[in-house]
């Protein structure tokens, strides 16, 4: 009889206790805030070396080394991470190179959300015919492999950093209108903008005022993800010289160039290979967190 008791009273469920619900609460809160601040504040550090650090850093050019010094070590003097092949200081390259690619990664992803979401808006806040064609002729783009196409986009306009931003944007602008139109279909059926259009309100300020605003933060989730992307077919399209022209750096043409005397100096490879993978985890991290902490709210 004791024993059944002791048993029953172990199965009773623990009294509610306000107080620590609340300190639970508080506690998974700050496990949210450090989990998407942490990746920011990285981004963010990587971000101000990159453009900053050659303003504030004592950095040699990058592209003008001394073949006198080629294939100097990791610790040298005034060279921390060494030199390359030419001579060129690594860390310099490094970080001037993570600057090229970075600009194509943000520029790509901008005029991805703006041209993209503009289309993608428009598609699902006019629907009918209007969303049938839009979604067809983005079809007929998505149904083309991406880095094919980006290669022969690249490969017509010529190496350069411009014609790399334009080669790429080429597939971010249909993945980031199917994402608009989504979410636009979604907002569309709220209330708010079933009541604005009965009081005679325009489609542009519909579009500015009610839809922008409700599907932005998912489009900047998207294009977070998207960073790491980017910056891995730049990398690519570098590394298969149809990218950033060297001697101009990129994470991409560094790899190209390092693999050349891998056996060597594997350093070379290394360093950049670090950078992009880095990179690419921290934007990853940052949009996965972005959108987990969005859906919860």
């Amino acid at each position: 009889m004791a024993v059944a008791e002791t048993a029953h009273a172990a199965r009773r469920p623990a009294p509610f206790d306000p107080a620590a619900q609340q300190r639970s609460m508080r506690r998974a809160a700050v496990r949210r805030r450090v989990v998407v601040v942490l990746p920011g504040a990285l981004v963010a550090l990587l971000l101000a070396t990159c453009y900053l650090g050659p303003f504030v850093l004592p950095l040699p050019s990058p592209i003008a080394g001394n073949i006198l010094e080629s294939g100097l070590p990791p610790g040298s003097p005034g060279h921390p991470l060494g030199t390359d092949i030419n001579g060129n200081d690594v860390l310099s390259r490094l970080i001037y190179g993570g600057r090229a690619s970075l600009t194509v990664a943000i520029s790509v992803n901008v005029i991805g959300l703006v041209l993209g979401g503009t289309i993608g808006a428009i598609s699902g806040f006019f629907g009918s015919r209007t969303d049938t064609v839009i979604m067809r002729i983005l079809d007929v783009v998505i149904a083309f492999p991406s880095l094919v196409l980006t290669i022969a986009i690249a490969q017509a306009l010529g190496p350069s950093l411009p014609n790399t931003i334009l080669a790429l944007t080429a597939f971010s602008i249909p993945a980031v209108a199917r994402v608009a139109r989504s979410a636009t279909l979604r907002v569309v059926s709220m209330p708010y903008v079933q009541a604005a259009e009965i009081s005679g309100s325009g489609t542009g300020r519909i579009l500015l005022r009610h839809i922008a605003p409700n599907i932005l933060p998912q489009l900047i989730s998207f294009g977070m993800l998207g960073m790491g992307i980017v910056i891995v077919t730049e990398g690519a399209l570098s590394f298969l010289g149809m990218g950033v022209p060297a001697p101009a750096p990129s994470w991409g043409n560094m790899i190209y160039d390092g693999q050349q005397s891998l056996s060597a100096t594997p350093l070379l490879v290394l360093w950049p290979s670090l950078a992009l993978l880095v990179t690419v985890l921290l934007f990853n991290l940052l949009g996965e967190n972005a959108r987990d902490e969005m859906s919860s709210r």
